[in-house]
């Protein structure tokens, strides 16, 4: 699954404000269409680039690995890429009953598939979480309240990749050495970015005065430059934007549980999206210790794709995936299976979730009109 960024949700929030009340049904707008739109041409072309490193790919050839592939091995990777769905939901179900919000665990399905579909089709994700907020505050979970939960899930998001990144790193450094220069630059990169919003995360957790006057220089200093525009507004809201974290680091050190609770269910979620490959090579007749191999390359593409904002993250996910599984495989092999795992892990669970969210939202359109 790209990342888009980390799908740039700490952007994301900073942009874009949770309501206080209960919010209106909106109507697609003819820039969400042209984004699914867009989204839809960079996924074909993705295939189509994918599909043009093997001279003897055809459909045929790929429907026959896909019939020949053992069902229970298959069954373990569909699986899988459900927990990616699960999990999200666990964590935000759980973060809601430690704040004192008695959602159902069903709900959580909800709100994990309209932040896993509105990220994947809309520009640097900026409408995941926006969409995950409008189901939580339609069960009854305040504004306020939404945003500090989504603030803490990012987190626990983050800290889990930087978790399995590091173990990888330090168990498998031969998958990550054997990448092309490229693939490592972009893996290096996405780590890094992981590593600096956990630091972020710290200092607004232990040291909120300190940062807020370090990025009120910062703002003094772009604004002086003539990058930024009306120093006094943006002060304002980075004043407010602190306090909302602030926030959020209380209710860390009064929920610890709950966080904990939330972070394992994150390190769950993005190791069931990394093991739908694991099942997909033992189901192509892999042994165990190329599938451990191949769960290292997934973990590593996962962390390069980070890098660069959606849509574009998807073609970055799939060029470090392609460069990993032909260190593991032969070419035309990892094609084959490069579309397999990857249509599991990420097209299905889009179209899955897509799905979920759509059924949800008529549902409530049409519960709406008999009240």
């Amino acid at each position: 699954m790209s990342g888009g960024w980390i799908r740039l949700k700490y952007h994301e929030i900073f942009l874009w404000r949770v309501p206080m009340k209960k919010p209106e049904p909106q109507r697609t707008s003819a820039k969400q269409l042209l984004w699914s739109l867009l989204f839809l041409v960079i996924a074909a072309a993705t295939v189509w680039a994918v599909v043009g490193q093997s001279r003897n790919f055809s459909p045929e050839a790929f429907r026959a690995y896909v019939r020949s592939a053992s069902k229970p091995w298959l069954a373990a990777a569909v699986c899988s890429m459900l927990g990616f769905i699960v999990f999200e939901g666990e964590a935000l179900v759980h973060l809601c009953r430690a704040f004192g919000y008695a959602v159902p665990r069903r709900r959580g399905i909800v709100y994990s598939a309209a932040d896993l579909y509105f990220s994947a089709i809309t520009p640097s994700a900026t409408g995941g979480q926006p969409a995950c907020a409008y189901f939580m505050i339609r069960d009854g979970v305040p504004g306020a309240a939404v945003t500090i939960m989504l603030i803490l899930n990012l987190t626990m998001y983050t800290a889990s990749i930087l978790v399995l990144g590091t173990a990888v790193l330090l168990v498998r450094p031969d998958v990550f050495l054997a990448f092309g220069a490229l693939s490592r630059a972009l893996i290096v990169l996405g780590y890094a970015v992981q590593v600096s919003l956990a630091v972020l995360f710290l200092l607004l957790l232990t040291k909120g005065k300190l940062l807020h006057r370090l990025c009120g220089k910062a703002l003094h200093f772009l604004c002086r430059i003539r990058l930024l525009k009306r120093e006094e507004e943006k002060r304002q809201k980075l004043a407010q934007y602190m306090e909302e974290y602030a926030a959020c680091a209380r209710m860390i050190r009064g929920h610890r549980a709950a966080v904990v609770k939330c972070f394992l269910c994150n390190l769950l979620q993005r190791a069931s999206v990394i093991s739908v490959s694991f099942f997909a090579l033992l189901a192509s007749g892999g042994g165990l210790g190329r599938a451990a191999e191949i769960w290292a390359v997934q973990c590593c593409a996962v962390i390069g794709s980070n890098t660069v904002p959606i849509p574009g993250a998807m073609g970055v996910s799939d060029y470090i995936m392609l460069d990993g599984f032909g260190n593991v495989m032969s070419r035309q092999a990892a094609v084959a299976f490069e579309l397999l795992s990857r249509g599991l892990s990420f097209y299905v669970c889009i179209a899955l979730c897509g799905v979920t969210t759509l059924v949800t939202y008529w549902l409530l359109r049409k519960r709406e009109k008999r009240l």
